[in-house]
């Protein structure tokens, strides 16, 4: 059995598990990081079968756990309740860290027992946005995004909601495909969906929806495109036409209800409201 040493330790995979994150446009499930900083190293199966020798699980995917403990108390990453971790602004910003600078930074902080800001850290909204307001507060935001940085924003929608290999592609345009991945349900039945991203401020019509389901013939079992703003009742029709591959249309207001609901740039504060019941106090 290869010796674990031959492993490489946490600290010095740091930059590779930074550069694999960054290939995968910033944000990634656990499983696909492993797997693509594994290729990166070129690590050999013997290597990748050492178990870990207190628990369960190979020591690699150990190694790389407490990879992401330190990356992520630095402030350069960060994951959310459904096990999808992304690159914090900090974390993109950097093309390469100091591993020993890092450790040296986290074990100083855990040992104090104050609890300081830690990197990448965005203070609160200072005003309550309700109703229509945020959603077209949102949908500006979006609108002025560039458009690789929507592609990797479908890329973790689909990742947060349950999709697994989701890559962007970079062949967008018109009737071509932005990006691939897979839907599993139930650990059962796989779906390849191939997605289509318009961050559009007019109508996406009917000839769009066709041109894109012509690109992903032979590819995909489903399409799916997301826009900012709206389709046409015969974008809506063509989308829907029988004997035609299914594709789904999410339209501006579902997008940023998408984003509330995964709570990605979307932050919900629950307001305390005190009611007084004078009829209570009357009855003593």
């Amino acid at each position: 059995m290869t010796d674990v040493t031959v492993i490489p330790s946490y600290d010095s995979l740091m930059n590779p598990l930074l550069q694999a994150m960054r290939d995968l446009g910033g944000s990634a499930t656990i499983e696909e990081i492993n797997a693509l900083v594994s290729e990166v190293l070129g690590l050999s199966d013997d290597q990748l079968k050492v178990p870990h020798v207190r628990g369960r699980g190979s020591e690699i995917d150990y190694r790389l756990a407490w990879t992401r403990t330190y990356l992520k108390a630095y402030g350069l990453i960060e994951n959310s309740s459904r096990g999808v971790w992304s690159l914090t602004a900090e974390g993109l910003r950097v093309q390469a860290v100091d591993p020993r600078a890092i450790v040296r930074s986290v074990n100083a902080k855990q040992r104090d027992s104050r609890t300081p800001k830690t990197i990448g850290d965005e203070q609160l909204p200072t005003e309550e946005e309700s109703g229509a307001a945020w959603r077209e507060r949102l949908l500006d935001v979006l609108a002025v995004m560039p458009s690789a940085a929507f592609e990797r924003l479908a890329q973790r929608i689909l990742r947060e909601s349950g999709f697994i290999q989701v890559e962007v592609t970079g062949r967008s345009g018109d009737g071509g495909i932005d990006g691939n991945g897979i839907l599993r349900l139930g650990g059962l039945l796989s779906f390849h969906v191939s997605f289509q991203c318009k961050r559009w401020q007019g109508p996406v019509g009917p000839a769009i929806v066709r041109e894109f389901r012509g690109a992903m013939m032979g590819r995909a079992d489903k399409g799916l495109i997301l826009t900012t703003s709206t389709f046409s009742k015969d974008a809506i029709r063509e989308a829907k036409r029988e004997g035609a591959a299914a594709i789904d249309l999410v339209d501006g207001v579902q997008l940023v209800e998408m984003l509330k609901t995964l709570g990605l740039g979307v932050t919900t504060r629950q307001v305390e409201k005190v009611e007084i019941d004078p009829g209570w106090f009357d009855a003593l």
